[in-house]
This record gives structure tokens, sequence and C-alpha cells, in this order.
């Protein structure tokens, strides 16, 4: 079966012409190499492009070996480019010492466009972009989405959700056929490849503490955290006594590697960034649930960190938003900081959005909608919520919008109606 990336193949489409690299990025198994390997060559050979105007090396193929010489492969490809090739296509980059000089040599020939991809520790860093000097056009690929999945399967999204949920959205689990195959290829992607990428990259002597605070922070998906207070976590539930700059670096090699994500918080009414504590949220729920030996699948925290990756998805910048509460007690003012879980920006574009599994009574429902109360400005509010699982939204006197889990994510405009 082929699952279809849409969103990510217009990406490529509508970068074309650019003058830049295209650099596909994501965390490992993600479907980078399927992306531009099948559906993009697919793609070209729909517009007419075949034979000798494309080439496509997997540099990780044995056949390819000798072209791992950045000389011998900067001499094939611009052979080729003489004879008529407008589009290389080279999987596995990271195989080629010193790839950046040959891809800036190749983009700076008219007419030939080049798109890269690669999956070892190195290409996976965030920081590969500036390798290019600034003509990197990077593409960021995230796991498959609800949407994707249920377009691929058509199937009762609340099934697709129950797996989702405790499975994740890695294309190759997708597709497995079982729970234990499933839990079988995210147990080996979780412990050997992607924590082993951070080791053998950062040449990291304290292994066993990498894999502790990825486990740690599995736990606490959505909660406010920082290397001071995972230090003393550290210290008093291990006994070990851990610099909290230690763990901070750490932390920086799972964002680096796009297993996690940083939230920050802001303060809606100062406009500023509050710094420390933050939140952090797992780019595959798969993953973490799998570090975990999926002890803690709790499907509060899971939707909250899904409802984050989807905004990400879309483009938005995401942050947790702070807003100031004052409220009489007795003959006392007393201040109160509220969250709201998500401040989403693109553009002109803010959206306030809380995360609310359930809200079987009306004090839960004011409790959720009180922070969105306190911000007063244009932008729409929002509560997304598992309880509208047939479908709608609703808008009250207040202006705050109700919209359930799957209309939110089956329907990449659902905000903007």
């Amino acid at each position: 079966m082929i699952i279809q990336r849409d969103s990510y193949l217009q990406q490529l489409i509508s970068a074309q012409g650019n003058g830049m690299a295209k650099i596909i990025t994501g965390i490992r198994r993600c479907g980078k190499s399927f992306l531009l390997n099948d559906i993009f060559r697919n793609y070209l050979a729909a517009q007419g492009y075949y034979g000798d105007q494309i080439v496509y090396l997997s540099l990780e193929d044995e056949y390819n070996s000798k072209l791992l010489d950045p000389t011998s492969l900067n001499e094939f490809l611009r052979g080729r480019i003489a004879n008529g090739c407008k589009y290389i296509l080279l999987d596995e980059i990271q195989k080629v010492a010193n790839f950046e000089s040959v891809i800036n040599g190749l983009i700076a020939i008219p007419g030939v466009e080049v798109y890269i991809t690669g999956s070892n520790s190195k290409f996976l860093s965030s920081d590969i972009v500036t390798e290019f000097r600034g003509r990197g056009w990077e593409i960021h690929i995230w796991p498959l989405s609800l949407a994707e999945i249920n377009n691929a399967f058509d199937d009762n999204p609340s099934a697709i959700w129950d797996q989702y949920i405790m499975y994740g959205g890695l294309p190759q689990v997708v597709l497995a056929d079982s729970p234990e195959k499933k839990e079988q290829y995210l147990r080996i992607q979780a412990a050997n490849v992607y924590l082993n990428d951070i080791v053998d990259r950062y040449d990291l002597r304290n292994e066993s503490l990498l894999r502790t605070l990825t486990q740690i922070v599995s736990s606490n998906i959505g909660c406010l955290t920082s290397p001071n207070k995972l230090a003393n976590t550290f210290a008093s539930v291990a006994g070990v006594d851990v610099n909290w700059r230690t763990l901070n670096s750490y932390l920086g090699y799972l964002e680096d590697a796009f297993m996690v994500e940083r939230a920050e918080r802001y303060d809606i009414k100062g406009r500023h960034y509050i710094g420390s504590p933050v939140k952090y949220y797992f780019t595959d729920i798969g993953v973490r649930n799998s570090l975990i030996n999926y002890r803690q699948v709790e499907e509060t925290h899971i939707m909250e960190n899904i409802i984050y990756n989807e905004l990400r998805r879309r483009g938005y910048q995401v942050d947790v938003g702070v807003v100031e509460s004052r409220e009489r007690d007795g003959d006392k003012l007393r201040r109160n900081n509220l969250e709201i879980d998500f401040v989403a920006n693109k553009g002109s574009q803010r959206y306030y959005i809380q995360s609310a599994l359930d809200m079987p009574s009306a004090e839960k429902v004011e409790q959720e909608k009180r922070s969105l109360m306190r911000v007063n400005d244009q932008f729409k509010k929002f509560v997304i919520t598992r309880t509208l699982t047939g479908g709608g939204r609703f808008r009250d006197d207040d202006g705050i919008i109700t919209l359930g889990i799957f209309d939110f994510l089956l329907d990449d405009k659902s905000l903007d109606y």
C-alpha cells in the first residue's frame, strides 16, 4: 500500500526553480526516502521527465560505493548534467565526505534541481541547512498524520485513533499487520537507532544517562520542566548527582535529532517569552510510548501532544500561553497565572487552543475556557475535545469555539471556518 504525502509533494513542487538545494529532513523512518524516491519521482515522470533527465542515486547501495568519494561523485553528476540531466535526487548523501561542497557547486548550475535526503545523526541535525550558506531549502517531514492514515485506509477515525495514540505514525509501524510487529519495530528504532545516533554523534560516555533522561521526558509530556528540575529528579529518585548543564545539553541533542520539540511559555498580555520552565512534546507518540514500555498511555496528555504535532505539521509556531488572572479573595486581590495550552502563530494568523479530552460537566467547561476568557483580542479561541466524536463544532456567546478532535485533525482548514 502507498500512503500519499500530498502536502510534502506540493512543497517539493513549489520549491522548484528557487536556486537552492532542497533538503528533506525529519526523524528517522518518517518517510523521507519514500517521498523523494517514489512519490516525487513518479510526479516527475508524469510531467515528462524520465531517462537521462533524472539521476537518482542511493548512496547506501553497494553498487554506488565508488561514488562516495566527493571528487568521483562530482565528476559523475557533472557528466550526467552535460548529457541533459535536469533533476538530481541523492539519497543518504551523508555517506559522501564533504558533500556540502559538491552540492553547493551543483546548485550553481542553471536549470539543475538538486534534492537530497539522509538519515544518520549528522544529517538529522537541525543545523544541516547552515552548511549550505543560505542556499538550502528545508522541507521538514513529520510521521504520518491521522488524516494521512485515514485517507489511506478509509476506516473509522475512532478505530484509527485508538491505534494512533498507542503506536504513532511511523509508516512502517502503520503498515505492520499486528501489535507485536508494531511494538518490535518501535522498540528497535527507539533503542538502537534514535538514541544510538545521538550517542555516536556526540561521543557520549554516559549512555545510560541519556536513556534515563529520555524516559523521564517521555513520562512528562505536556508538563512544565527544566534542567534544574530534572537534576533534582535524578537526585531524589535515582540518587544520581547530575549537573543541570549536562541535562540541558542532552535535551538539545534530543531536539537536534527531531525526537522532541520544545514549547516555550509566552506572556500574552506582556508580549514576551518567560523562559524556563518549558514543555517537551514527542515527534512520534509510538516512539514515546516504546521508550517507557507503554506504561503511561494516558489519552489526555497524548491528545495534547498530537494537537501540538498537527499544528507544527501545518506550519505554525507554537508556544504555551500564559495570561494573568486577578480574582478577589475576601478583601484581597489575588493574582494567578492561567495557562493556555497552545498559542499558534503563522504570519498574521493566531489561534488560542485548549486541549480537553472530555468536558462532562458545566464546571469542567468553565475550567477549560477560563484562561481563554482572559485574552482580549480578535483572534479565534478554541477548545478541542474528544467528546464531540460525532463531529461538529459550536461557538458559545463568548465567541469560544468547541471543536471535535477528528474535525480538527482530518481537515487542514478546520481552524479557519
